[in-house]
């Protein structure tokens, strides 16, 4: 069953003041499953009078026992693997696998940062006469606003919910209103550890009314958003004017290099299980096919056999390997960038067309002789869509990659040591992977350059950026 899902403000689900809801619908059927909570002012309101208590006790907290509690979240989690994951398909289209990768791997999240939550240090700065002490503090900023998608209804939110619990701030997570149960039961987990109440507020509701009533106000020191490059540039304004800290996670349009040189076999593996993986729908999926010309002809067939191979249908059906669009929206946007593209002499090589009239379900599809003259050569297409042209010479190749004003990730495929020494001096993105998919672990740094944004959700820097830096100097 689908749960009617509720606001969770101050430790407590409950409706919004207004009685509002907005419907949910599953993605495969085109059926309403359900409904959430719609915030307005009110509501968040209390969020934010809860945020503020719940920082008092939190930031006052040891991080030892801040720590016990994330661990223990993620715990809780890990039994709920199951139930979390079977919402999560309903309301968002990916296969049942997937959801349980995800779910999975966000304990796997929490767990990284509730023991790195314990070495957020200080240091002593030697100084430059006796007699005098220099301290460099690292404090928790404050309560958080953060705005999260439904592409990936809990690691969006989970990295956000992590970096500032570990550094001892509270939060109030605007979730998306498409994929609101997965999130809610997740939040639960959390509350069931033991959080204190207000540390962690869910909310849903109109986004704009919610990030431009949030971010301005008084009880918010820093953001945190994830989703398009239009709309982030928005809210990062808004917390300029404000003097608000931010971090920004925004579109990409990844380019994929293959030289003449790489294991084709495993390029063509890797890549293609990447580039379908939650039907295009992710912000760091392999885009750009820039294939080097020798070896164009022979990747090609290798990547459409994996393209055809795949099994589209209802995440919940046994053997399904790409599910459907989340949102009915994105079918249209397809068709017309492929029709786009097609006018202007891309060559379809596998895919193409919606399937069937019922759900948001499209074809893997594979456009060949793509040119920098096409929309979706520019427009990020977030969706099944795998673009693939050649090159001659490595400057060819990293020209291309850098023409975006994108510099989220990049990929290439290469055996010469020399070539990978180049493309990491050269290729102006905030995550490059080489060989294989190595992004996203809770380890590393994950973030953009240029218009896909700037800060981490991953690594040290993640809870870096929810601490306020103070110097204490004094003489004895």
């Amino acid at each position: 069953m689908y749960p009617a899902v509720q606001l969770f403000i101050d430790g407590a689900w409950g409706p919004s003041a207004s009685g509002k809801t907005l419907s949910v619908v599953n993605p495969a059927t085109g059926e309403q499953i359900g409904t959430v909570a719609h915030a307005d002012i009110p509501d968040l309101d209390r969020a934010l009078a809860a945020a503020e208590k719940g920082f008092g006790v939190w930031r006052k907290m040891s991080a030892y026992d801040r720590s016990k509690i994330m661990r223990k979240a993620a715990e809780i989690l890990r039994t709920r693997v199951d139930e979390i994951a079977r919402l999560m398909t309903q309301e968002q289209g990916k296969p049942l696998v997937e959801a349980k990768g995800e779910t999975a791997f966000s304990a796997d999240i929490i767990e990284w940062f509730a023991e790195e939550s314990r070495r957020a240090y200080g240091r002593v700065v030697p100084s430059r006469a006796e007699g005098i002490t220099q301290l460099v503090l690292k404090e928790p900023v404050g309560p958080v606003a953060a705005f999260t998608p439904w592409n990936f209804p809990l690691n969006q939110a989970n990295r956000k919910i992590c970096g500032a619990l570990a550094a001892g701030c509270s939060i109030i997570v605007k979730g998306p209103e498409e994929t609101p149960a997965s999130l809610a039961a997740f939040v639960q987990c959390w509350a069931d550890a033991g959080v204190p109440a207000g540390v962690i507020n869910l909310v849903y509701g109109v986004p704009s009314q919610v990030s431009e009533y949030l971010i301005p106000h008084p009880v918010i020191r820093k953001i945190s958003f994830t989703g398009s490059t239009v709309v982030g540039k928005h809210l990062a304004a808004l917390a300029g004017a404000h003097m608000k800290r931010a971090t920004m996670e925004l579109g990409g349009h990844a380019p994929a290099m293959v030289f003449d040189d790489a294991d084709l076999d495993s390029a063509a593996a890797i890549l293609s299980a990447n580039k379908y993986r939650n039907a295009g729908q992710v912000c760091v999926a392999p885009t750009r096919f820039l294939i080097q010309e020798g070896v164009h002809d022979a990747f090609l067939a290798k990547f459409v056999a994996k393209a055809e191979a795949l099994k589209v249908g209802n995440g919940l059906e046994p053997g399904v390997t790409m599910g459907p669009l989340a949102n009915g929206r994105r079918v249209p946007t397809m068709e017309s960038l492929i029709a786009d593209a097609v006018q202007k002499g891309a060559k379809i090589a596998t895919g193409g067309k919606r399937i069937g009239n019922v759900g948001n379900f499209f074809e893997p599809t594979v456009l060949v002789g793509v040119t920098k003259e096409m929309r979706v050569m520019n427009e990020e297409p977030f969706g099944p869509l795998a673009l693939f042209s050649s090159f001659a010479t490595f400057d060819d190749v990293v020209a291309e990659a850098n023409r975006l004003p994108y510099g989220l990730a990049a990929y290439a495929y290469t055996s010469s040591h020399r070539t990978v020494s180049l493309l990491a001096a050269r290729v102006e993105v905030g995550m490059l992977s080489i060989n294989h998919h190595g992004i996203a672990l809770p380890e590393v740094p994950f973030g953009g350059i240029k218009d896909s944004g700037y800060g981490s959700e991953g690594g040290t820097e993640a809870i870096e950026a929810y601490l306020n830096t103070k110097l204490v100097t004094q003489s004895i």
